[in-house]
């Protein structure tokens, strides 16, 4: 199963449990691997972000946190890693009027 940092996109070998600890790191980027847009229950159009309703609310969620209902994402399903750039979002919006 294909798993991807947030930030960098690189695939992460995370093995059979996806486990990932608070201070884990993308060997890629070194940015924080246990954060909200890491998660599986990350939503941006979600109430705080997220679809957990029982998670406390966290306000940096490209922060390591301390959430117990993290579960890192499985990206196959959704199309690959979490486009996060504007930038990307504009190309794309773009493309759709050529």
């Amino acid at each position: 199963m294909p798993y991807f940092c947030f930030k960098c996109a690189k695939t992460l070998d995370l093995g059979a449990n996806a486990f990932v600890a608070r201070k884990d790191e993308c060997p890629g980027c070194r940015s924080d691997l246990h954060v909200c847009r890491n998660c599986r229950h990350f939503d941006p159009n979600a109430y705080n972000q997220c679809r957990e309703n029982q998670a406390e609310r966290i306000v940096e969620k490209d922060r390591s946190n301390m959430c117990d209902y993290f579960k890192f994402a499985d990206r196959a399903s959704a199309g690959g890693p979490v486009e996060t750039g504007s930038k990307d979002q504009l190309k794309k919006l773009d493309d759709l009027f050529k």
